[in-house]
């Protein structure tokens, strides 16, 4: 096994970190990581936000699901899916561009996210931990104006780096399924009742499928920061929905 699978294959989220700076080298190549991943038609249709104002990390704390390791964290990347510079520079060219839709921010989506990875596959090799901040994408409200995030700018990555402890180097990895569940060849298979138990046994651990599945769907799925979620992108696809003519 070569050094980038083995790196790739061992890497866990990080959320506890030793007390001592990122070097800008490094993260000048982490960032540069991020801007050679593949990206639709060459466009990078993305734009990273680097948190520096410590202020502002501490407030991200309270905006995604009260972290407080968010605001430890010497590296701070929000990866943007940016609609809106292509926009801008069409009409700067004087052409007249369609409003972005919904499949122009899909596309930038899959950029930033993109992006995003490659950054963590950098940092991984200097030995730098991450961690991905799903709850990014909530309280629409709070984050525009924290960001300042204009129209058709949509924060779709939030990663947080630093050296990991002694803790979190010894930790385990949480176990992932087996491949045959998640590989369908050609055509998508529906999974009967027993496939569905049999790829989460390895979760359950000494509970039930139906105990653990039942706690999770609560915890996670069906949780207020969930539907919080679900809110605030609805918020983000207004701004398409009203670019339709």
């Amino acid at each position: 096994m070569n050094e980038i699978i083995k790196s790739i294959y061992e890497r866990k989220s990080v959320r506890a970190y030793e007390d001592r700076p990122i070097p800008e080298e490094m993260k000048q190549v982490i960032l540069e990581a991020a801007a050679q991943a593949p990206t639709a038609g060459c466009q990078q249709l993305y734009t990273i936000l680097d948190i520096t104002d410590q202020k502002v990390k501490e407030a991200l704390v309270d905006t995604c699901d009260h972290q407080p390791f968010i605001a430890k964290a010497p590296l701070v990347l929000i990866f943007c899916a940016d609609c809106k510079k292509w926009y801008d520079a069409f009409w700067e060219a004087g052409s007249e561009p369609r409003k972005p839709d919904v499949g122009d921010l899909m596309l930038a989506v899959s950029d930033a996210v993109i992006a995003a990875q490659n950054a963590v596959v950098a940092a991984e090799s200097f030995g730098i931990g991450s961690c991905y901040i799903g709850d990014i994408i909530e309280n629409y409200e709070e984050q525009r104006r924290l960001l300042q995030l204009p129209e058709y700018v949509f924060p779709a990555a939030m990663l947080v780096f630093g050296w990991p402890t002694k803790q979190q180097m010894q930790r385990p990895k949480p176990q992932r399924v087996d491949q045959k569940y998640i590989v369908h060849e050609n055509t998508y298979r529906n999974m009967d009742g027993n496939e569905l138990r049999d790829m989460f046994a390895g979760h359950c651990n000494n509970r039930s499928f139906e105990d653990w599945m039942m706690a999770f769907c609560k915890r996670k799925y069906n949780s207020d920061f969930s539907k919080e979620m679900s809110r605030s992108v609805h918020k983000y696809l207004e701004q398409y929905a009203e670019g339709e003519e």
